[in-house]
Parts: C-alpha cells; sequence; structure tokens
C-alpha cells in the first residue's frame, strides 16, 4: 500500500505506554488495516470497505495499552529518564499466542496464555509513571461516561485515571470500531502476520498531535 503524505504535525497533548509489535509482519499488518503508522508517523491508504470499521481506534495505533493516554504534569525530560528507567526494571513476558477475540463491541487481538505476569507487569508501569499524570479534569471524567462504568471501575478512574487498569486491565491489540464482524471473518487476513511465539520484550513512549494521533517518541527495551 501507498504512503499518503504526511501532513504537518502540530504540537503534542497527550502522553501514553504502549506496546508497539516491533517492525516486521504484525507491526506492517496493524499500519496497513488502520492506516496509520505511528512508528513512521503517516496515514497509509488501505480499502474504503474497511474505513468506517477502523476510524475509531486508528489515531492511537495498532498497540496495547500499557498506560493509557494522560495529560503530563511536570517535564517531558523527566519522563523520558523515568521510562529508561522503569524499562530496566521490567523483564519480557511471554503471555502465548495471539488470537482475535470480540471484546464487548469490537474485535481485538488477545494473548491465550497465563496472563499473570503480563498484568503485575502493567500494574508496575501504571503506578511507577503515576507521579507523571495529571489530574483528570471534570470533562475528561464525564468523557469516560462514569455512568456506565461498575464501582470498582469508578473507584480506579479516580485513583489512576482510566477504568481498565490492575485488576479490570486485559491486555489486547484493538482492530475495529463497534461492529457486527466475527472473529471468524477477520482470522484468515491476520493469521498469516502473526508471531510463532508473542512476547512483549519493549514499552513504548507515545505523544498524541492536537488531531488526536499517537506517534512513536521512543522505544525502549526492556
Amino acid at each position: 500500500m501507498e504512503d499518503v503524505p504526511k501532513q504537518k504535525i502540530v504540537p503534542m497533548t497527550r502522553y501514553a505506554i504502549y506496546y508497539l509489535p516491533p517492525p516486521g509482519p504484525l507491526a506492517r499488518f496493524g499500519a496497513e488495516w488502520l492506516g496509520w503508522d505511528p512508528e513512521a508517523g503517516v496515514r497509509l491508504s488501505h480499502p474504503l470497505s474497511v474505513d468506517a470499521l477502523v476510524a475509531e481506534p486508528r489515531k492511537y495505533g495498532f498497540h496495547g495499552t500499557l498506560k493509557a493516554p494522560f495529560r503530563l504534569l511536570g517535564p517531558e525530560a523527566d519522563l523520558e529518564v523515568a521510562v529508561a528507567d522503569l524499562a530496566h526494571r521490567l523483564r519480557p513476558v511471554w503471555p502465548g499466542p495471539l488470537k482475535v477475540e470480540r471484546l464487548g463491541s469490537f474485535l481485538a487481538l488477545v494473548p491465550q496464555g497465563d496472563q499473570t505476569e503480563l498484568n503485575e507487569t502493567a500494574a508496575l508501569i501504571v503506578r511507577f509513571l503515576e507521579p507523571f499524570r495529571q489530574p483528570l479534569t471534570e470533562a475528561e471524567i464525564a468523557r469516560r461516561k462514569p455512568e456506565r462504568l461498575t464501582p470498582k471501575q469508578r473507584e480506579l478512574l479516580d485513583a489512576w485515571g482510566y477504568p481498565f487498569v490492575m485488576e479490570e486491565f486485559r491486555f489486547h491489540m484493538t482492530l475495529t470500531g463497534p461492529c457486527d464482524m466475527q472473529p471468524e471473518a477477520l482470522e484468515p487476513l491476520i493469521q498469516p502476520a502473526l508471531p510463532a511465539e508473542f512476547g512483549i520484550d519493549s514499552i513504548c513512549l507515545m505523544k498524541e498531535d492536537r488531531e488526536g494521533r499517537f506517534h512513536l517518541l521512543r522505544r525502549y527495551p526492556i
């Protein structure tokens, strides 16, 4: 697929810690499927038939969330130092092969093995970087639709700025927005790109531009 000319990037507004697949078949599939390459910072053309299907997750790029987007408290340089320190404290995790699953209203790639170490890693990342997160505004809380959250999810939203952390966390790599597509329809397309073994051996510091698209700032091996 051909690259669409890169648009002028305006100043970034939020940060996040994601897992991004390293360069290779899975990263290439994700970028082409969603139409956005967060590592290169370019839009990619893709079939119009899937455009509406992926409109919602496109701006985030193909990723697994480890610390959800947050507004930064303090200098960016301090955050970079902290993420580098964090990466040295972590160890790679191998949560099993990936499979397309339905999670509520959308489809995602989900590891099929033991999630214990992955969940512990995600919780550590959230806690370690919490000092860099500005408190949520009333508008940010409202966008999370707190009336639809469980009491535990609302508690986590208030404590950590995101309702799906700690015991509510489930690692996934989003493939669609809300849709009626069944996993079986997508599996043949993505199967050739799936690694024989799925492991997380790096974390990625992301920045959001004012158009809402996330860009890779730096990848940190762990």
